[in-house]
């Protein structure tokens, strides 16, 4: 198990902190906010101006169903959260990466959602 230290915890809530005051979710271009943890991925679609998630997805149904990269996995709940964002009639949305860097499985899910129809 890795345990994450006090001092990037810090750094990633004021990175995330700073992004927040620049990224606001309306119910045109509703936030796609998305958290991380150790095993794995989530991704919502939050309308700000009410509070309201209207879509989300997540890893947990894809756990232990086939031998995916963490990647993979991303990529695919990326393409999952544009689907049943496109369902809803929401093509547009601003990309809140909760402080993470934009590398690895944050970039991933970002390129499965513009893969689906998602526009940053």
């Amino acid at each position: 198990m890795r345990i994450v230290s006090n001092k990037k915890r810090i750094v990633r809530n004021l990175r995330r902190k700073r992004i927040r005051r620049i990224v606001s979710g309306t119910p045109e271009r509703p936030r796609l906010s998305v958290f991380k943890s150790a095993q794995h991925i989530y991704a919502q679609l939050v309308d700000d101006t009410v509070g309201k998630s209207l879509v989300s997805a997540s890893s947990l149904k894809l756990a232990g169903k086939s031998k995916m990269t963490k990647k993979d996995v991303s990529k695919e709940i990326g393409k999952t959260i544009a689907k049943k964002a496109i369902e809803k009639g929401i093509s547009k949305v601003s990309f809140d990466r909760s402080g993470y860097h934009y590398h690895g499985r944050i970039k991933a899910l970002a390129e499965g959602a513009r893969e689906a129809g998602l526009e940053f």
